[in-house]
């Protein structure tokens, strides 16, 4: 197992991967369009912060990197996943800043960075064949906490999909008016898994083949992809 595992890598880099991250091949104006870093300085970010280096890291990088995701998508990846030092908690302690100011150092970024992604892959052809997923582990707490913060909450979490051929630009489902409960019909990760898994493979091939997981069997004759995006 650890043998083929290898031979993947070897492959994907041989294979030509390796020129996704020389950026000196891409369009300087492409480069400059999905820069992140002059949006939040590093002066402009309070240092009483435990996550400043964090916060710094975060601006510096993710337009960066989702430039880095498009590359690697052209050369034939598959899945790729884009993380920074992020710093969303907000929980108004030592380590991170309250919701109002840590939004000002992390919404820009994430805004600036996401529209050059969906304008860049649109503009080249690639937005039928990427689809872009952004999300988190878990959403944050409807009531702002005493110092001004927002603390962990397992009841709805946000999540955005865009391209892969799924009709965008609307809002599936409904939550309470705090934004803390659905108040419609939930979605779990079972259907975002079943959603990308239907719209990045022929499932109707994929059942056809024999020796798949296990679990991904499960997936595609058990899991039923969101409503309303096909």
């Amino acid at each position: 197992g650890q043998d083929k595992v290898r031979d993947q890598a070897f492959s994907a880099i041989l294979g030509g991967v390796a020129n996704a991250f020389d950026l000196t091949k891409e369009d300087p104006e492409t480069v400059a369009r999905y820069d992140t870093a002059p949006l939040v300085r590093p002066d402009a970010i309070s240092r009483k912060w435990n996550n400043y280096n964090n916060y710094v890291d975060n601006a510096k990088s993710l337009g960066k990197l989702l430039l880095l995701a498009r590359r690697l998508c052209e050369q034939g990846c598959g899945f790729v996943t884009v993380s920074t030092n992020f710093v969303w908690d907000m929980h108004a302690d030592v380590n991170n800043a309250t919701m109002t100011e840590g939004m000002s150092y992390m919404g820009p970024p994430l805004d600036h960075a996401v529209s050059a992604f969906l304008e860049d892959t649109r503009s080249r052809g690639l937005d039928e064949k990427i689809m872009l997923v952004a999300t988190g582990e878990m959403g944050r707490t409807p009531k702002i906490n005493a110092k001004g913060g927002r603390d962990h909450w397992g009841g709805i979490t946000p999540l955005l999909l865009s391209g892969g051929g799924i009709n965008t630009g609307q809002v599936i489902g409904q939550s309470t008016k705090d934004g803390g409960r659905p108040a419609s019909s939930p979605f779990g990760n079972s259907h975002l898994i079943a959603t990308i898994l239907h719209t990045l493979l022929d499932v109707g091939e994929l059942r056809t083949v024999t020796g798949l997981p296990s679990d991904v069997s499960q997936i595609l004759s058990r899991y039923q992809p969101i409503n309303g995006l096909h």
